[in-house]
């Protein structure tokens, strides 16, 4: 059995899928990024909020507000962006090849 995170996999699926291991980590990689953007994204959003406050004078409920919308916003880009790494490492370690590139003329 092969351990990743909350769920076992058996090792006939291991045997199958041999990169399931580096795709796991991959993952847990892109979702700790993640977190960490969101916790210092909010953290920056409300210390520059607070430093333009003493200009503009407004409730601080707005400033967490903010805040938090700006974390989770750059926080949603970030794991994004590191969630295709893993899917294009996913489909290289599956297939061998690599996704065909989309420049930005053919993205959807």
């Amino acid at each position: 059995m092969v351990n990743l995170g909350l769920s076992r996999v058996d090792d006939a699926v291991a045997a199958k899928h041999p990169g399931l291991g580096e795709y796991a980590a991959c993952q847990s990689g892109a979702f700790m990024k993640g977190i960490v953007t969101l916790v210092t994204g909010t953290g920056t959003a409300l210390g520059l909020q607070m430093f333009v406050q003493r200009k503009l004078k407004y409730p601080f409920q707005w400033n967490v507000l903010v805040a938090v919308v700006a974390g989770s916003l750059a926080s949603y880009g970030v794991t994004r962006v590191e969630t295709k790494k893993c899917s294009d490492l996913w489909l290289f370690l599956e297939t061998g090849k690599l996704p065909p590139d989309m420049g930005a003329d053919q993205r959807t």
